[in-house]
C-alpha cells in the first residue's frame, strides 16, 4: 500500500497551472454529459470547461470548487468557458444565470448540498478501481420498504456481488454504507461507484462477497422548544430547521453543537427496520460478526454513533473523514470494546493538513488510531493522498476498507 501510495503522490504533484495564463486546448467531454451532449469537457491541465445556450441571459457563471468564473457569449448565443485547475475526482457544479443558481443542462445530475445538480468527474490517475470492466457484475437493486419507525415508505439500494444469484444456498455478510450530510441514498450508488468498485475487487480476489445496503440517512437538526414566557415580538436563537452539514461536509470545529439524541431516528430506523428487512428478503449471516457499518462524514458520525450503541448488531465499522473511534470509547463502553473486530479510519491527506472540516479540539485522528491498536483492536488508518473531503477520498477509502472486511 504505502508504494501505492508515494506513486500517487508524486503524480498528484505535478503542476498542472496553465503557462501564460493559456488554456490547453484539449478538452474532452467528461464521463458525466448527457447523451448526446459534449459538455462539460475537461482537458489534461484538469480544467473544466462548460457551455450553455442563454441569448437573453446578461450573466452567466460556472460556479465550481467554491469559485465562480465568468463565462463568454458567442455570437450563437451561447456561453462558453472554463475553471482553473481543479483536483482529481467528483465535483458538484452549477451555473448562474442572472443571478439565478441552475444546474447545467447538459450534464448528468446528481443529489449533493441538497439538491439535484450538475456533477462532473476530473481523470484521477487510480481511476481504474472504479472504472466498470469486462468482469462479473453485481446487482444495484433498488428496494422500497415499510417503517414502522418512520410510518412511511422509505428506499433504499442492495449491492448484491455476482454470484449472489448463481450460488443460491450460499449466505452473506453486509455493509450498511452511509452517505454524507446533504446527500441521500443515491450518492454512494452514484458518486460513490460502489458497483464497480466491488465487482473489480471480486474480480481480482482482493475481497469476499458481500452484500451492501445504502440507505437514506438524512436528519434534521431539532428547533428547541420557546420558552413559556418570551418576551412578545422575540424569538430564542433557533438551530436553523433542515440545517445539516452541505454537500458531504461537517461541521467546523466551534460550529453547531449537535445534540446526544442526534442520531436517534435513523438508529432506531435501522435497528427495527432495515436491518430486520434485509435479513428476511436476502440471504445474509444475522449476526454482528458479519455485519458491517460504514459512513462519509455525517455517515461516518452516524457510524460510530449506531455502532458504539449496538455491539449486539455490529462489530465491524469504517468512518471515512468523519471522526475516530479512540482508546476511551471502548473504556467507556465495554461491550462494544468487546465484540469490536475491525476498525477503519480515513481521511483525505488535504483535510489532515489544513485540519478542516473538523478537529476544532486540536485532536490528531491518526494517532488515535494508532493508540486504539496498541490497545489491542484490529485498527487501520487511510489516508487519500491529494485529496479532501470529496467523493475521490471516500471512492479510495472503501477499495481499502472492502479488502479488509468479514476475513
Amino acid at each position: 500500500m504505502k508504494s501505492f501510495i508515494y506513486i500517487l503522490a508524486a503524480a498528484l504533484c505535478i503542476a498542472a497551472v496553465p503557462a501564460n495564463g493559456q488554456v490547453k486546448e484539449d478538452f474532452k467531454p467528461a464521463p458525466n454529459v448527457q447523451p448526446g451532449k459534449q459538455y462539460p469537457q475537461v482537458n489534461s491541465e484538469r480544467c473544466v470547461r462548460v457551455r450553455v445556450v442563454a441569448p437573453d441571459a446578461q450573466s452567466v457563471k460556472l460556479d465550481i470548487g467554491g469559485v465562480k468564473y465568468d463565462l463568454k457569449k458567442g455570437a450563437d448565443g451561447a456561453w462558453i468557458g472554463e475553471s482553473a485547475p481543479q483536483d482529481e475526482g467528483f465535483h458538484y457544479y452549477q451555473l448562474n444565470i442572472d443571478g439565478a443558481d441552475v444546474p447545467d443542462p447538459s450534464s448528468l445530475y446528481y443529489y449533493g448540498a441538497s439538491r439535484w445538480g450538475s456533477g462532473v468527474d476530473v481523470p484521477a490517475v487510480d481511476e481504474d478501481f472504479f472504472t466498470v470492466k469486462n468482469v462479473p457484475q453485481g446487482q444495484m437493486r433498488e428496494i422500497y420498504y415499510w417503517s414502522e419507525v418512520n410510518k412511511a415508505m422509505r428506499h433504499c439500494f442492495v449491492y448484491t456481488p455476482a454470484e449472489y444469484d448463481t450460488n443460491p444456498t450460499k449466505r452473506y455478510p453486509v455493509l450498511y454504507l452511509q452517505h454524507g450530510g446533504g446527500e441521500n441514498e443515491y450518492g454512494w450508488p452514484q458518486q460513490g461507484h460502489t458497483a464497480a468498485i466491488m465487482d473489480n475487487l471480486l474480480a481480482e480476489g482482493k475481497a469476499v462477497p458481500f452484500i451492501i445496503v445504502m440507505d437514506n440517512g438524512s436528519w434534521t437538526m431539532p428547533r428547541p422548544a420557546a420558552p413559556a414566557a418570551a418576551p412578545q415580538g422575540q424569538r430564542p436563537p433557533q438551530a436553523p430547521q433542515g440545517q445539516r452539514p452541505q454537500g458531504g461536509q461537517r461541521p467546523q470545529g466551534g460550529g453547531f453543537a449537535m445534540p446526544s439524541n442526534w442520531a436517534d431516528g435513523i438508529a432506531d430506523t435501522f435497528v427495527k427496520d432495515l436491518i430486520p428487512m434485509i435479513d428476511s428478503r436476502f440471504r445474509t449471516i444475522p449476526d454482528a460478526a458479519h455485519r458491517a457499518m460504514a459512513g462519509l462524514s455525517m455517515g461516518g458520525m452516524q457510524t460510530k454513533t449506531i455502532t458504539v450503541a449496538h455491539p449486539e448488531v455490529f462489530s465491524n465499522l469504517g468512518i471515512f473523514s468523519g471522526g475516530t473511534i479512540t482508546v476511551a470509547d471502548c473504556k467507556n463502553n465495554p461491550e462494544f470494546a468487546k465484540t469490536l473486530k475491525l476498525v477503519f479510519v480515513s481521511f483525505g491527506s488535504r483535510e489532515l493538513e489544513n485540519r478542516a472540516p473538523g478537529f476544532g479540539d486540536g485532536t490528531d485522528p491518526r494517532q488515535e488510531t494508532e493508540e486504539l491498536k496498541a490497545s489491542g483492536v484490529d485498527a487501520h488508518f487511510y489516508v487519500s493522498p491529494g485529496t479532501a473531503h470529496e467523493w475521490l477520498s471516500w471512492r479510495r477509502a472503501l477499495y481499502q476498507f472492502a479488502q479488509l472486511l468479514f476475513k
